[in-house]
């Protein structure tokens, strides 16, 4: 598999976003494990979770102990594996709200490395922005958790391309990542994308293929996408993955999935180049 920089670390091309295993409709405990092992398996070496990837605030942090545990049951070396994690959404009653008060996102990162069994995160994304905190003291955070060695490298979440100047503008080069939503069903996120691409940042589509409930969308009979797959012999899952890793080399997908079957298709787009033709045709079908 193909790998892509976040930082100064190399991860493969495509992710596993493990929030579906976690949320309302999860599958059970061995399932969860199942498919995590499958990503690594397929040479999956970055997992996206957070604190907040739970029922409700019964059990915050249920992914992130969902991964350390399944990182630990492995049976093989996993420490090239690169597990990021987020910080500033809560879970009231399984509703969602925000914190991001510096105080608060450090006690939860310090929270998350203690789940994640780890001395220092790998990849800490401050997760949402909160309107009643100014934005610089929400990233302010990271940079204290940074200089205290807590997290190994910082990036924001659901930010805009504003947000990101000013991310870095606290962080400089201390900034590696941003994670937004993106995907054929929606692109309003592509001036952030290209915003990345022209600063060297990561981009980190989460929902890449339109999010729980909506993936089956991808497949539409007459879509471009499933012309394509039909012809390529491959499922329409890995050609939009495919299409958003041609956009730009700091893209990397983290598709979410709750089966084996599903990360290990996945997987397979990282290998996948689509000649232009094709890439001509899905931003056609998509305008």
């Amino acid at each position: 598999m193909q790998n892509r920089s976040i930082g100064n670390r190399q991860v493969s091309a495509i992710g596993l976003g493990a929030m579906p295993m976690s949320v309302a409709g999860r599958p059970d405990r061995e399932q969860a494990l199942a498919t995590i092992h499958a990503a690594l398996d397929a040479g999956v070496t970055l997992i996206d979770t957070a604190d907040a990837y739970c029922l409700d605030d019964s059990e915050v942090g249920h992914n992130e102990l969902l991964i350390a545990e399944a990182l630990r049951t492995y049976g093989a070396d996993t420490s090239h594996v690169l597990v990021a994690t987020k910080g500033g959404h809560l879970r009231p009653g399984g509703a969602w709200t925000v914190n991001g008060d510096p105080a608060y996102l450090k006690g939860a990162a310090k929270a998350s490395a203690a789940r994640l069994g780890v001395a220092a995160i790998g990849l800490y994304q401050f997760h949402r922005p909160d309107p009643a905190v100014p934005y610089a003291d929400s990233v302010g955070a990271l940079a204290e958790l940074l200089d205290e060695g807590v997290i190994e490298m910082a990036g924001i979440s659901n930010a805009s391309v504003e947000q990101i100047d000013l991310a870095r503008s606290i962080l400089g080069e201390r900034l590696v990542s941003v994670q937004n939503r993106f995907s054929p069903q929606h692109t309003s996120a592509m001036a952030e994308l290209e915003h990345c691409a022209e600063l060297g940042l990561a981009f980190l589509p989460w929902s890449p293929l339109g999010g729980i409930g909506r993936a089956s969308q991808v497949g539409a009979t007459q879509s471009a996408m499933s012309e394509i797959a039909r012809a390529r012999e491959v499922s329409p899952y890995q050609v939009v993955l495919a299409w958003e890793l041609a956009l730009a080399p700091v893209v990397i997908p983290i598709p979410g999935a709750s089966r084996p079957s599903s990360i290990t298709d996945s997987a397979l787009a990282a290998d996948l180049e689509l000649d232009p033709s094709e890439l001509v045709r899905i931003d056609n079908y998509l305008v």
